[in-house]
């Protein structure tokens, strides 16, 4: 069973591209070599999915037995370890800020 494409002229560059290579001997080859990439590309992106599927499913299960904790609580905590990171790294030299700079870390959490 046969099947008929049209390509675009983008696509026929393309291909024509990569046969003045020389490293492939034909269109079919060429399109080959794709069709096989992004089988490769859908099956990494399903186990990617399925991998984060799975640390949703574990990070709900540890939750059910762990007590609720405040937004607040929860900023604050982000602030003390960005803090900390920004000391034991050259992280305050990535954002070019004294280390005085970053400890003011004042979120506005907004009243419900």
């Amino acid at each position: 069973n046969t099947m008929s494409i049209t390509l675009t002229k983008t696509q026929e560059i393309f291909i024509q591209t990569k046969l003045q290579t020389g490293k492939y001997g034909s269109a079919e080859e060429v399109l080959e070599v794709a069709l096989r990439l992004l089988d490769e590309y859908d099956r990494a992106d399903r186990q990617w999915i399925d991998a984060v599927r799975v640390k949703i499913d574990a990070a709900v299960a540890v939750s059910e037995h762990t007590p609720p904790i405040d937004g607040e609580t929860f900023i604050a905590g982000i602030c003390d370890r960005f803090r900390q990171s920004a000391r034991d790294s050259t992280m305050k030299d990535i954002f070019r800020a004294p280390v005085s700079k970053l400890d003011e870390c004042d979120i506005i959490i907004p009243n419900r």
